[in-house]
């Protein structure tokens, strides 16, 4: 049904731009002639419905080369923010010449899904950099469980934490987040001190706004150089990218 009413959408932008164009010039045309050429128009667009779905088709091509563009555009000019904050988990080879930076939310599905994906480029990539950004959009329990994952980087066992809770089953909510933090040996009474920290604020504030100027509305989404790669799109995907950074040159901003 959506697909349908865009494709009408689409049909009325069509016949505005066929149409349009004449608008300035409309006053030569007699209501006669005009009412011919919204008949041509109509004749022609039921006789060669196809033309609709090639358009339709081709403004969602020209749609996603502008959203990667300004991606691209966006990903360059917040380079620092992106691959090299000191606030965010980073995992693999602190060193590696090309990084890979996930977004991701603890109640997401196909964050918990891709995450064997992310262990075994981990494990199979040691010359591969991994930030891990907190990306809490769905809801309470996921920005409780972010700045509980933050907080825990104080008592060092962030990663150790970070899989705790993506191993989790069911909502991860402050009930189940203070559960695997007892569970892991954290200093709970810490942890919720330290959760407080205006710097972990700062640090959700600025993920959530680059995120919005990337384009990036949900989880996981991976980014590698300049390369916005949204959803659980397994590892091939992730790990091909990944060298084809590498036989281009290497990183260029990462």
């Amino acid at each position: 049904m959506l697909q349908k009413i865009r494709m009408g959408f689409l049909a009325c932008t069509i016949v505005a731009s066929m149409v349009l164009p004449q608008a300035a010039r409309s006053a030569e045309f007699s209501e006669s002639q005009r009412s011919e050429i919204g008949g041509i128009i109509r004749d022609y667009l039921l006789n060669n419905p196809e033309v609709l779905r090639e358009a339709f088709e081709e403004l969602q091509r020209r749609e996603q080369m502008a959203e990667a563009e300004r991606a691209q555009t966006n990903i360059r000019e917040h380079a620092a923010s992106i691959f090299r904050s000191d606030k965010d988990l980073v995992i693999g080879n602190p060193d590696g010449k090309v990084t890979l930076v996930e977004y991701f939310d603890y109640n997401c599905g196909f964050c918990k899904r891709a995450l064997p994906d992310v262990l075994k480029l981990v494990d199979e990539d040691k010359d591969l950099r991994i930030v891990i950004k907190e990306f809490p959009i769905l809801g309470p329990g996921s920005t409780f469980a972010a700045r509980a994952a933050l907080a825990s980087g104080k008592q060092g066992k962030y990663w150790e934490f970070h899989l705790a809770l993506l191993e989790q089953r069911g909502a991860v909510n402050e009930q189940s987040v203070m559960r695997v933090a007892k569970k892991i040996g954290l200093d709970v009474d810490k942890l919720k001190a330290d959760m407080t920290s205006p710097e972990i604020e700062n640090t959700l504030r600025s993920n959530m706004a680059i995120a919005q100027l990337l384009g990036i509305n949900g989880t996981p989404a991976f980014i590698i150089d300049d390369k916005l790669i949204p959803g659980a799109v397994g590892y091939e995907t992730l790990a091909g990218t990944v060298n084809q950074i590498r036989e281009a040159g290497g990183c260029k901003i990462c």
